[in-house]
């Protein structure tokens, strides 16, 4: 099995954590980092034994969104640099998204650029009281990638994320937690603590409905109202007729708590 330099990945049980590994960079991602991101990415997504995701950063940075200096000194040059960056961040975010396993996003520290497109992504996101968000491409005569023009509207409404993205506003943890950015705010110290309780909740539920959430979440934005009430009552059926829907039902009927594969 691969062993990561830019990337720590590991596993304990049902849940996998992949953390960003280049705290001296701040997290930045060159492309080592961005492919070995997607590979983790991959990892985890073709693990059926996970039930859960964390991704976090180590070091005083969740992700300072790319490196700047590698995209210059690529022998590619900068835009060809930049693009080869941006497609396997891209892969890592799509396999994260798509993925059945839910995915749990821990925010350390600052989260900007693509760091702050990537740290949105997640089912659930928390962020340590000292996190700091901000687009910041524009600072640099860049423009927006890892997603963010597409999940930021759907998080925050456009005129927000056009504040962000044009500005550079830059917001605290308590801000974004405001704005409908995060889910949660905790204390530095009891930022994995938090992600693991969530992750726990996950490992002790029925992950095949926690997948269909998933799917039906993210099919959502493309289709009709009488579309998508077709695919929830395709998918809700489908889930009555799991294993874990007919042990969730009995529990129910039988006042009891369900005990799911």
């Amino acid at each position: 099995m691969k062993e990561f330099q830019t990337i720590e990945y590991k596993q304990q049980d049902r849940i996998a954590t992949i953390a960003f590994n280049r705290p001296d960079a701040a997290n930045g991602l060159n492309l080592e980092m961005a492919t070995e991101f997607a590979l983790a990415a991959q990892r985890a997504a073709e693990d059926a034994s996970l039930k859960a995701v964390i991704l976090t950063g180590n070091g005083r940075f969740f992700c300072a969104g790319g490196d700047v200096k590698a995209m210059q000194e690529s022998p590619l040059g900068p835009s060809a640099g930049v693009k080869q960056i941006a497609d396997e961040l891209h892969k890592a975010i799509s396999i994260l998204s798509r993925m059945a396993t839910p995915l749990i996003v821990a925010v350390n520290g600052t989260a900007a650029g693509a760091g702050f497109s990537t740290a949105v992504i997640g089912d659930l996101v928390v962020a340590a009281e000292s996190a700091k968000f901000t687009m910041a491409y524009t600072n640099v005569g860049l423009s927006p990638d890892g997603s963010a023009s597409y999940f930021m509207p759907r998080l925050i409404g456009l005129r927000k994320t056009q504040e962000l993205m044009f500005t550079n506003k830059v917001l605290n943890a308590q801000e974004a937690l405001h704005w409908g950015l995060i889910n949660r705010v905790v204390p530095d110290a009891h930022l994995m603590a938090a992600a693991l309780e969530w992750a726990e909740m996950f490992a002790n539920g029925a992950s095949g409905s926690f997948a269909a959430v998933k799917s039906l979440l993210l099919q959502s934005p493309t289709n009709e109202l009488e579309a998508q009430m077709a695919l929830e009552a395709q998918t809700i059926a489908e889930r009555a007729d799991s294993a874990d829907g007919q042990e969730g039902i009995d529990a129910f009927v039988e006042k009891r708590r369900p005990t799911f594969s």
